[in-house]
């Protein structure tokens, strides 16, 4: 079965589509600067051929009727009819308390989603003009939400609650709720394959490092913690946000600097982290070669981080009362050996000990952990469209 991906942005729109049973991308690709000038899009089938050409696209809806034009294109396609494409997967960021997994879209579902925009106001009105768009193109062909929050909705009360005054709770369901649970999820199962052990008997720490970071304590095939909260700006330093810091902080030098709360948000989400500690960049390929430079506050940036990854693992196998397995995974946790080693430095006492030669891996699964070590470290490519598209067959499967 054929399944088409769809990660719909506020001016982009990701897709692949997936052969599920051979699990082949037969293709992928981007439509970028939805109304903007300039828009075009970017194709790569399976056996090399690509295009990237420049069109007009003043709506989702156009990036969808391209997509579909390229797909099936004579020279670039990958298909002969819209009849090829079986079901379409739809990366949706914010489900609330609403979905705790994947559901097949309709109209209830569909209100459901528009009425969680206020939780994720960047993400998931895009999520909805992309479902909405291929509801018009692709006409009669089921609609699979694959959401980030799902994954997590299994943490305990006492995981999400903050300490706010609970009617805040009970008015703006204002808690934790976590991201990357996707990825999470999958490179998770993906460790219990790969060790060969039962997954509802094992308790590994996911570390998904990328420009967006989070790490989760999977306990026996749930998901009990995340370092992400109410919004992806939670946990970690990140590329360019700041992850936990003092609330009072943000107060302090919102009165003195005069600023407002739409300037400090953009301060925090998009000139802080490694990027804001550094003065260099939010790419750590430009930190490691600035450190390598003499950069000392390139050097603190990935101290910094490094050091809240190590804190994170430690305070997750505590959290599960033990730990099988640390897994890496996204741009950095799956080809960063600096980093990784850093992370994984003195942490002997947990069991945790990786061998230098084999950390020196990128891209590829890997135990990058000694004969001896106790506790396993992986790395795992994370590969959440697939994750998506098997999500996608599951459900209509059912259907």
């Amino acid at each position: 079965m054929n399944i088409l991906v769809i990660n719909a942005g506020s001016s982009s729109l990701k897709y692949q589509l997936i052969n599920v049973e051979g699990e082949i991308v037969l293709a992928k690709g981007l439509c970028d600067r939805i109304g903007l000038p300039g828009s075009l899009i970017k194709h790569k089938a399976h056996d090399g051929r690509s295009v990237t050409k420049e069109i007009v696209m003043d709506s989702h809806l156009d990036a969808i009727k391209q997509l579909i034009a390229v797909l099936t294109d004579e020279e670039a396609g990958v298909i002969k009819s819209l009849d090829e494409i079986d079901a379409v997967g739809h990366r949706v960021v914010h489900g609330g308390e609403k979905f705790f997994s994947s559901v097949i879209i309709d109209d209830e579902v569909l209100r459901t989603i528009e009425e969680c925009e206020e939780l994720a106001p960047l993400h998931n009105p895009p999520n909805v003009t992309g479902i909405k768009a291929c509801s018009k193109i692709l006409e009669g062909v089921p609609q699979v939400a694959v959401f980030d929050t799902a994954f997590h909705q299994t943490m305990p009360k006492k995981a999400y609650i903050y300490a706010l005054p609970y009617e805040y709770y009970e008015k703006y369901k204002l808690r934790k709720y976590g991201f990357h649970g996707t990825s999470h999820k999958y490179v998770s199962e993906r460790a219990a394959v790969l060790l060969n052990k039962p997954y509802d008997q094992l308790k590994i720490v996911t570390c998904h490092l990328g420009n967006g970071s989070s790490i989760a304590a999977v306990d026996c095939g749930k998901s009990v913690e995340t370092s992400m909260g109410f919004t992806p700006l939670d946990g970690l330093a990140m590329g360019t946000r700041c992850g936990t810091i003092d609330p009072a902080a943000v107060t302090f030098l919102m009165n003195k600097e005069k600023i407002s709360t739409e300037e400090m948000d953009d301060i925090m989400n998009k000139k802080s982290g490694v990027y804001g500690i550094s003065g260099v960049s939010s790419d750590f390929r430009d930190l490691e070669k600035a450190v390598e430079e003499g950069n000392e506050r390139a050097e603190l940036a990935l101290q910094i981080f490094a050091y809240q990854v190590k804190k994170f693992i430690g305070a997750y196998a505590c959290a599960m009362g033990g730990l099988d397995a640390v897994v890496f995974t996204a741009g950095i946790g799956e080809n960063n050996p600096d980093i990784r080693q850093r992370v994984c430095s003195n942490m002997e006492f947990l069991g945790i000990r990786i061998d230098p030669e084999k950390n020196r891996s990128r891209g590829i699964e890997i135990d990058i952990s000694t004969d001896d070590a106790k506790v396993r470290t992986l790395i795992i490519p994370t590969n959440e469209e697939l994750a998506i598209a098997k999500e996608t067959i599951r459900l209509i499967g059912k259907a």
